[in-house]
């Protein structure tokens, strides 16, 4: 099952995805400009494969909720995030309004 909804934080729209999968979730948080997300992200992929792509994007370990994914720190995070001041061990709600 595919579940979408709207987050707002400090007053920013953003979208959430969670995709229910046998034994784990998949979860993102997005909007036009980036997105952060669960485990399941392979930063390494984007950083080297599809880095023409600059592609800003976050990685959140061991969550299972929206709300913890809110508040993680991110594990890991590409090159055109920290481009734009997002950095490894920034909670995700901050990550997110750093792509406003």
């Amino acid at each position: 099952m595919v579940e979408m909804q709207p987050v707002m934080i400090d007053n920013v729209p953003f979208t959430a995805v969670t995709v229910k999968l046998p034994q784990t979730n998949l979860m993102a948080i997005y909007n036009e400009r980036g997105y952060i997300m669960c485990g399941a992200l392979d930063v390494g992929l984007l950083n080297e494969k599809l880095a023409d792509r600059g592609i800003i994007a976050g990685r959140a370990v061991g969550v299972r909720t929206l709300d913890e994914l809110l508040t993680a720190p991110l594990e890991s995070v590409t090159f055109a995030a920290e481009a734009r001041g997002i950095t490894k061990g920034m909670i995700g709600r901050d990550a997110l309004l750093k792509m406003v």
